[in-house]
Parts: structure tokens; sequence; C-alpha cells
């Protein structure tokens, strides 16, 4: 979320992830909206534009099916109730089956080994290595202590990638170079986790470019010797149905216990997402949003659904902002807000904390009508106006910083050509920069008159 200095005016944009389905199913809804009540015409029309869309999405065709028979069952059995219209009725029909489809709620791990064992299998290329150090990472922050283990003995440079991953988020990493025995490598892994003091042991497995017996064997042996607490399906979930087909392979093969999505924040149209559970029965757990370690949360099906609907997701945006911003950090900003006490110190602070909440199109996800907003707004425009405040900013001195007003010609120039931007555009941020401060100043000020007139009458209120 970034607001313009000069207006306050919020900004978003949506992501890739479901942008085509929920585009569509915005349209369809608003097409109904002029209906005074749902009648077999206008669902039957709405609901042929709404199976269209998610086999565009590339949802199972099976599973598009019998989503529409159960939303077209539901919306002409139900009555549309009072100071409701009938396109909020539909919304909240499909709502509902698309949280019935999506699986219902999150399914956590169960971790009841010690140490709990967690093999993540997957093809080539699903971005199976990286997504164990963020599920590693992730359950790090939640007290436990994984190891990882590189059971991938083929692909060249599998180890040392693991490793680089484990040092980056300093989480041990257990590897044996020179041996293809993936079994005595797990169970070895094991041993020595315990001896460490290691809750959690992570196998990174073996991929293909394609399911072959070699590696499904390889993989029902490890299985079978180590008997992990989780068997997570890694899925790319740009390949659509085809993730589908391959994860009931693994499922048949292994018994897996849920999947993670990954690259959903590429040019993934949802069909996987939609599908995997009606097809396969089991969870989706978590899904991958980026390609920073970070770039991991857990897969809920109401937010998950909200999000295709347009209807953002405020919880899941809240509790990243609560694990990435310290609340003393943001009452400590807010404070200085209400006094109108501001520096540019605290305002470049606030940028690299909005900065580890993600990008621009990833905040705009969580957030209800960023469709719309899009519309209206240049992102590449924002993202660079935001990145050259940061650059004018750093330039500076930390005196020039909180003290702004000690800035003559001089400086300006040389701290444009410092941070690489137009003598204009420092210009314009210092202009902004004291707008704001006023405004709020302004604002302080009428607080504290409010607050001394709480109570009291008014002067010359009795007055005769």
């Amino acid at each position: 979320m970034f607001v313009h200095l000069s207006t306050c005016e919020v900004v978003f944009r949506l992501p890739m992830m479901f942008e085509s389905l929920t585009s569509k199913l915005q349209r369809i809804i608003r097409n109904i909206s002029g209906a005074t009540k749902l009648t077999e015409s206008n669902v039957s029309e709405a609901l042929r534009e709404v199976r269209v869309a998610l086999l565009e999405a590339d949802v199972n065709h099976n599973v598009a099916r019998e989503f529409i028979d159960r939303v077209k069952t539901k919306a002409l059995g139900t009555e549309v109730l009072r100071g409701v219209t009938p396109a909020q009725q539909m919304v909240k029909i499909i709502y509902d089956e698309l949280v019935s489809l999506l699986g219902s709620e999150h399914s956590g791990l169960k971790l009841g080994g010690r140490p709990a064992v967690i093999m993540l299998v997957g093809l080539h290329g699903s971005g199976k290595t990286t997504t164990v150090g963020k599920l590693a990472r992730m359950l790090s922050k939640q007290g436990r202590h994984p190891l990882l283990v590189a059971c991938d003995v083929y692909r060249p440079a599998a180890i040392d990638q693991l490793v680089t991953i484990g040092q980056q988020i300093n989480i041990p990493v257990y590897h044996e170079r020179g041996t293809l025995d993936v079994v005595e490598i797990a169970r070895n892994a094991i041993v020595d986790g315990k001896s460490r003091g290691r809750d959690v042991v992570i196998l990174d497995t073996a991929g293909r470019h394609h399911i072959d017996e070699p590696l499904v064997q390889e993989l029902v042996r490890l299985r079978d010797a180590v008997r992990p607490d989780e068997i997570l399906l890694v899925l790319d979930a740009a390949t659509g149905q085809e993730a589908v087909n391959v994860a009931l392979h693994f499922d048949r093969a292994l018994g897996i216990t849920g999947a993670i999505l990954t690259k959903l924040d590429g040019d993934a149209r949802g069909g996987a997402a939609v599908s995997f559970k009606a097809v396969t029965g089991k969870p989706i757990k978590y899904i991958g949003t980026g390609e920073k370690i970070e770039d991991i949360e857990p897969f809920h099906p109401d937010r998950i659904a909200s999000r295709i609907l347009g209807m953002g997701d405020i919880v899941s945006l809240v509790e990243k902002a609560a694990e990435t911003i310290r609340a003393e950090e943001a009452a400590e900003f807010e404070e200085k807000l209400r006094k109108g006490t501001i520096t540019l110190e605290d305002l470049l602070t606030q940028i690299r904390a909005m900065r580890r909440l993600g990008s621009l199109e990833s905040i705009l996800s969580m957030l209800p009508g960023g469709q719309e907003a899009l519309k209206k707004v240049d992102l590449a425009k924002q993202e660079r106006e935001l990145k050259h405040m940061e650059a004018i900013i750093c330039a500076m001195t930390p005196q020039e910083r909180r003290n702004p007003h000690i800035l003559n010609a001089r400086r300006r120039m040389r701290i444009a050509k410092g941070a690489g931007v137009t003598l204009a555009e420092v210009n314009t941020l210092l202009n902004r920069f004291n707008q704001m401060q006023e405004a709020f100043k302004k604002l302080s000020k009428l607080q504290k008159a409010m607050a001394k007139m709480s109570g009291m009458p008014f002067p010359g209120m009795f007055k005769r």
C-alpha cells in the first residue's frame, strides 16, 4: 500500500493469481445486478458464463460441471432475503460453493514424530528445493528447529543449492556426497537430527521432467523406510490441469497428505488450485506467492474464495503486517503523525517496512476492489516513484532527513545527482512532505481544541 503524499490516495494492483477468473466472475455478477429476483432464465445464463470462465481458468471440466450444478440447485431453491439483491445472493452462493470446493478450512501440518519427518516430492522445475527452504523458515519462525536433508542425489548442484538456502535462513543441512542411497541418507539424517535437537526433518527428494517408474519406486522405498508424518507434493500451478494429473499419479503411488502450490504469483490461471481438492480429496496446505524465501502462506479456502470473487483478503494482509512490522514501530509512527513531528527518516522507515510486506501487486491481492483500482493506476509509475523517494532520502545526511528545511539549492542538486533523479523530483518530494507535515499539525491542533471543548458548553451558548 502506498499513500501518495499530495493526495493521501491509496493505490493498488491485482496480481496475476486468478486475475482472469476474477474479472470474468465480477462481470457475470454485474450482468444480473439489475434483476429483481433469481429465475431459471437469468441463473442459467449467468452460470453458462461461469462455466466458461472456470474452463478458461483451466479448472478440471468435471469439477466445473459439478460446481455449476450445485450453484444452480442452491440459487433456484433459495429465497432471496429481504434487503439483499439477487446479485448479492448469487455472490454468497458462489462464495460458499467455492469455499467448499477449495477445502472448507485450512489444513495445517500434522507433525507428531520426534523428530517429525516431512517428505517433499514433485517434478523437476516445480520449485521443490526453494519450497523446502520456505517451509523450513516458516516452521523456524513458529518455534520449530528444522533440519534440511539433501536427498536429490542426481541433479547437478542440487546439494549446493540446498546448502546455500540453509545458510541464507540459518538452518543446518544434512548431506552425503558420493552416494546414491537416499534411504541411507535419510536414516542417517534423522539420527543426526535427534542428536542435534532438531525436531523437524525435511527431505528434499529428487524430481524428474516427467513421472517415471524408477523415480516412483525410489520414493516408495524412502517413504517405507522413514514413515514420514507428511508427504507434500510440490506442484507448479502454471501447469493447470496437468498439475492435477501429476497429483493423482503421486497420490496413487505414495498416498500424499497434501500439496504446496508454487508460482501462483506468475501467469497461473488458478485451475490447479480450484480443482486439486475435488479431484484428489487431499488438501492444499500452502501456496508459494513469490520468489523470495518468505513468500509462502497457508492456504485458507475462505480467503482464497474471497480473492477469486474480488472481495479481498484483509485478514491475511493484517497477519502479514503483524509479522513484518513491529507494533512498537507502528505505534511510534502513528504518534508522530498525530503530533505532526514526522521526519524523512520516519518516512524512509515506513517505505522499507512496506517493501517487506511485498510488492504493490501482492498487497492488492488482499484488498477489496483492487481490479477496479488497477484500471486507474499506472503501477510501473507508482513503483518507480517509490524507489525514487527512497533513493532521494538515502542521498541525504541524517541531519537533512531530520531537518529538510536546511536544504539549499546546491544541496538539492547534489542529492538529485546522488540519487540518480531530477532536481524537480527532489523538490516535489520536499514540497509534498512539507504539505503533509502542515496538514497533520493542523489536524493535531484541531484535535486538541476539540478535546478542550469536550464536555463543556460552547462559548456564548447561554447568552441572551
